[in-house]
Protein backbone atom coordinates (compact mmCIF):
# COMPACT_ATOMS: atom_id res chain seq x y z
CA UNK A 1 0.00 0.00 0.00
CA UNK A 2 1.71 3.31 -0.87
CA UNK A 3 1.84 5.98 1.78
CA UNK A 4 -0.35 8.67 0.48
CA UNK A 5 -3.26 5.75 0.87
CA UNK A 6 -2.15 4.54 4.44
CA UNK A 7 -1.82 7.94 5.65
CA UNK A 8 -5.31 8.22 5.11
CA UNK A 9 -6.28 5.01 7.24
CA UNK A 10 -4.05 6.93 10.08
CA UNK A 11 -5.87 9.85 9.96
CA UNK A 12 -9.58 9.94 9.09
CA UNK A 13 -9.62 13.89 9.18
CA UNK A 14 -7.34 14.71 6.15
CA UNK A 15 -3.09 15.44 6.03
CA UNK A 16 -2.11 17.03 9.69
CA UNK A 17 -1.23 20.53 8.68
CA UNK A 18 2.32 21.99 9.46
CA UNK A 19 3.01 25.07 11.70
CA UNK A 20 2.68 27.46 8.69
CA UNK A 21 0.24 26.30 7.27
CA UNK A 22 -2.26 26.46 10.64
CA UNK A 23 -1.10 30.48 11.02
CA UNK A 24 -1.64 31.13 7.49
CA UNK A 25 -4.62 29.54 8.07
CA UNK A 26 -6.06 31.11 11.44
CA UNK A 27 -4.42 35.22 9.74
CA UNK A 28 -6.66 34.28 6.56
CA UNK A 29 -9.51 34.01 9.17
CA UNK A 30 -8.73 36.95 10.82
CA UNK A 31 -8.62 39.03 7.95
CA UNK A 32 -12.27 37.31 6.86
CA UNK A 33 -13.48 38.43 10.48
CA UNK A 34 -12.77 41.87 10.20
CA UNK A 35 -14.36 42.30 6.67
CA UNK A 36 -17.91 40.83 8.02
CA UNK A 37 -17.19 42.95 11.22
CA UNK A 38 -16.47 46.36 9.20
CA UNK A 39 -19.48 45.24 6.67
CA UNK A 40 -22.09 44.74 9.64
CA UNK A 41 -20.64 47.30 12.32
CA UNK A 42 -18.59 49.89 10.15
CA UNK A 43 -17.75 52.27 13.26
CA UNK A 44 -15.60 49.24 14.43
CA UNK A 45 -12.98 49.97 11.87
CA UNK A 46 -12.32 53.51 13.51
CA UNK A 47 -12.13 51.57 16.94
CA UNK A 48 -9.79 49.23 16.24
CA UNK A 49 -7.18 52.08 14.44
CA UNK A 50 -7.35 53.74 17.82
CA UNK A 51 -6.69 50.78 19.86
CA UNK A 52 -3.68 49.14 20.96
CA UNK A 53 -4.53 46.16 19.74
CA UNK A 54 -6.96 43.59 18.85
CA UNK A 55 -8.14 39.74 18.28
CA UNK A 56 -10.05 38.17 16.32
CA UNK A 57 -11.41 34.29 17.40
CA UNK A 58 -13.46 31.52 15.03
CA UNK A 59 -15.49 29.34 17.62
CA UNK A 60 -18.00 26.57 17.55
CA UNK A 61 -20.49 25.47 19.98
CA UNK A 62 -22.11 22.68 20.78
CA UNK A 63 -24.81 21.85 23.19
CA UNK A 64 -27.03 19.42 24.19
CA UNK A 65 -29.52 19.07 26.99
CA UNK A 66 -27.67 20.41 30.05
CA UNK A 67 -24.27 20.45 29.04
CA UNK A 68 -22.22 22.21 26.49
CA UNK A 69 -18.95 23.60 25.34
CA UNK A 70 -17.14 24.75 22.40
CA UNK A 71 -13.41 25.13 20.99
CA UNK A 72 -11.46 27.71 18.99
CA UNK A 73 -8.46 29.45 17.41
CA UNK A 74 -7.71 33.27 17.05
CA UNK A 75 -5.17 35.82 16.69
CA UNK A 76 -3.83 38.68 19.27
CA UNK A 77 -2.64 41.27 16.83
CA UNK A 78 -0.68 44.00 19.29
CA UNK A 79 0.05 47.05 17.26
CA UNK A 80 3.41 47.60 18.85
CA UNK A 81 4.64 44.12 18.00
CA UNK A 82 4.89 42.67 14.40
CA UNK A 83 4.73 38.95 15.75
CA UNK A 84 1.19 37.75 15.60
CA UNK A 85 0.18 35.87 19.13
CA UNK A 86 -1.50 32.72 18.30
CA UNK A 87 -4.50 31.40 21.16
CA UNK A 88 -6.61 28.73 21.72
CA UNK A 89 -10.37 29.01 23.07
CA UNK A 90 -12.32 26.64 24.96
CA UNK A 91 -15.86 26.77 26.97
CA UNK A 92 -17.47 24.98 29.00
CA UNK A 93 -21.49 25.82 29.90
CA UNK A 94 -24.59 24.44 31.64
CA UNK A 95 -28.35 25.06 31.23
CA UNK A 96 -31.00 23.36 29.53
CA UNK A 97 -30.24 23.66 25.80
CA UNK A 98 -29.74 22.00 22.23
CA UNK A 99 -27.90 23.25 19.16
CA UNK A 100 -25.06 24.17 17.37
CA UNK A 101 -23.32 27.97 16.95
CA UNK A 102 -20.34 29.27 14.47
CA UNK A 103 -19.57 32.26 16.22
CA UNK A 104 -16.52 34.99 16.22
CA UNK A 105 -14.90 37.23 18.34
CA UNK A 106 -13.79 40.68 17.96
CA UNK A 107 -11.95 42.13 21.27
CA UNK A 108 -10.53 45.25 21.28
CA UNK A 109 -8.26 46.46 23.75
CA UNK A 110 -7.63 50.27 24.85
CA UNK A 111 -4.62 49.70 26.42
CA UNK A 112 -1.23 47.43 26.88
CA UNK A 113 -2.22 46.42 30.10
CA UNK A 114 -5.65 45.28 29.27
CA UNK A 115 -3.78 43.64 26.13
CA UNK A 116 -1.27 42.09 27.79
CA UNK A 117 -3.73 40.38 30.73
CA UNK A 118 -5.30 38.93 27.96
CA UNK A 119 -2.36 37.17 26.07
CA UNK A 120 -0.60 36.01 29.32
CA UNK A 121 -3.28 35.34 31.94
CA UNK A 122 -5.18 32.69 30.15
CA UNK A 123 -8.07 35.30 30.47
CA UNK A 124 -11.40 33.91 31.81
CA UNK A 125 -14.44 34.96 30.73
CA UNK A 126 -17.84 34.39 32.28
CA UNK A 127 -21.52 35.04 32.51
CA UNK A 128 -23.52 36.78 30.13
CA UNK A 129 -23.22 40.49 29.39
CA UNK A 130 -26.37 42.06 27.83
CA UNK A 131 -26.13 45.69 28.27
CA UNK A 132 -24.48 47.76 25.47
CA UNK A 133 -21.51 49.52 26.30
CA UNK A 134 -20.86 53.09 25.51
CA UNK A 135 -17.09 53.72 26.28
CA UNK A 136 -16.60 57.80 26.00
CA UNK A 137 -13.36 59.21 24.25
CA UNK A 138 -13.17 62.08 22.48
CA UNK A 139 -16.54 62.92 22.79
CA UNK A 140 -17.34 60.17 20.66
CA UNK A 141 -19.58 56.49 21.90
CA UNK A 142 -18.66 53.28 21.11
CA UNK A 143 -22.16 51.54 20.41
CA UNK A 144 -22.63 48.27 19.50
CA UNK A 145 -19.53 47.13 21.51
CA UNK A 146 -20.04 45.26 24.75
CA UNK A 147 -16.85 46.44 27.76
CA UNK A 148 -16.26 43.04 28.99
CA UNK A 149 -13.29 44.28 31.76
CA UNK A 150 -11.54 47.28 32.05
CA UNK A 151 -10.35 48.39 28.78
CA UNK A 152 -11.47 45.40 26.40
CA UNK A 153 -14.66 45.80 24.06
CA UNK A 154 -15.99 43.09 22.78
CA UNK A 155 -18.10 42.53 19.36
CA UNK A 156 -19.63 38.61 18.58
CA UNK A 157 -20.87 37.91 14.95
CA UNK A 158 -22.97 34.99 14.72
CA UNK A 159 -24.41 33.95 10.88
CA UNK A 160 -27.18 36.38 11.30
CA UNK A 161 -24.85 39.29 11.97
CA UNK A 162 -23.98 40.93 14.59
CA UNK A 163 -25.36 39.71 18.52
CA UNK A 164 -27.57 40.99 20.66
CA UNK A 165 -26.53 39.29 24.04
CA UNK A 166 -22.86 38.53 24.35
CA UNK A 167 -22.26 35.08 26.36
CA UNK A 168 -19.21 33.72 27.87
CA UNK A 169 -20.42 30.94 29.60
CA UNK A 170 -17.30 29.72 31.30
CA UNK A 171 -14.75 30.88 28.29
CA UNK A 172 -11.21 30.25 28.90
CA UNK A 173 -8.99 32.35 25.88
CA UNK A 174 -5.00 30.83 26.11
CA UNK A 175 -1.52 30.80 23.99
CA UNK A 176 -1.09 28.25 21.47
CA UNK A 177 1.52 26.77 23.05
CA UNK A 178 2.96 24.89 19.36
CA UNK A 179 1.95 28.24 17.10
CA UNK A 180 4.20 30.87 19.19
CA UNK A 181 7.30 28.74 18.78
Amino acid sequence: MNTAVWAQFSNPFGEDKTVAQQRQEILQKNEQILKALYATEPKARDIIEKSVGYATFSNFGMKILIAGGGSGTGVVINKFNSNPIYMNMAEVQAGLGFGLKSFQNIFIFQNETALNDFVNSGWTFGGQVTAAAKYEKDGGAYQDATLVAPGVLMYQLTDSGLAAEITGKGTKYYKDSTLNK
